[in-house]
């Protein structure tokens, strides 16, 4: 299984960098997780996106769709040139009803529903899903390819939920959109050190730290990371690989 970070960042992209979406990778297959801002420019540094065999978004907040009409585009352009194969699944919970409407688009492409409690089969993946603690409905996602796995947390407030959801993980992929002094005060989100402590009591292998903030200085978070987690912590890093 292979990742790479698209882009890491929370709300709006740094510049000339995309807010936080990943490629997922294995035997040819690729799936696209979350497809917000400057997404589909950066998704192609890695792959075609003609290539894209399925894309799962988390939720409905901008900084996750913000780039699905332009996807639905470039679809639409590749049937045309008969290049694509489609319609291009995009699976996500139907709970906001407008929202997973969006995502069927003129058979180019195809909304389908996810919930927490779901075990979906793509391509080599098993994927499950759990609900977060976020103000609207979002879902977490653990990719198994039946001998490694992968857990993204989406955005999310601690939530006791996600320590047996992340259990053993290969690779934690764990929101740490917050500085410590926010907690309490921004909803929503975790800090750096309820990370660490997430990757912690999961017993992870590995922690990347993303969905960042813009503003502060950065390294407080892996700092406070590092406090309440003792294995291999780091950001993720844009167009790195990582290798499960």
């Amino acid at each position: 299984m292979k990742i790479t970070p698209i882009g890491i960042w929370g709300g709006y992209p740094n510049k000339n960098e995309a807010t936080c979406a990943y490629l997922i990778e294995q035997d040819g297959y690729r799936c696209l997780l979350d497809c917000g801002s400057g997404v589909v420019a950066a998704v192609q540094n890695y792959t075609e996106l003609k290539d894209i065999d399925a894309v799962i978004i988390s939720h409905y907040h901008a900084d996750h769709v913000a780039d699905i009409g332009v996807l639905q585009h470039a679809a639409m352009v590749g049937m045309q040139l008969k290049e694509w194969d489609v319609p291009l699944p995009i699976y996500a919970h139907d709970k906001d009803e407008e929202g997973f409407a969006a995502l069927s688009y003129k058979g180019v492409t195809e909304g389908r529903a996810i919930g927490a409690g779901d075990t979906l089969e793509l391509g080599p993946f098993q994927v499950t899903f759990c609900e977060t603690d976020h103000p609207v409905y979002c879902l977490a996602m653990r990719f198994t390819n039946g001998e490694r796995t992968a857990v993204f947390t989406a955005d999310t407030a601690w939530k006791d939920e996600l320590v047996p959801f992340a259990e053993s993980a290969d690779l934690l992929v764990a929101e740490s959109n917050l500085y410590e002094k926010y907690l309490g005060i921004i909803q929503g989100h975790m800090s750096g050190s309820q990370a660490g402590k997430l990757a912690s009591q999961a017993s992870a292998k590995q922690l990347l730290l993303t969905h960042l903030p813009q503003y502060g200085e950065l390294s407080e978070i892996l700092t406070e990371a590092k406090k309440t987690y003792s294995g291999d912590v780091a950001f993720a890093e844009i167009g790195k690989s990582y290798q499960l």
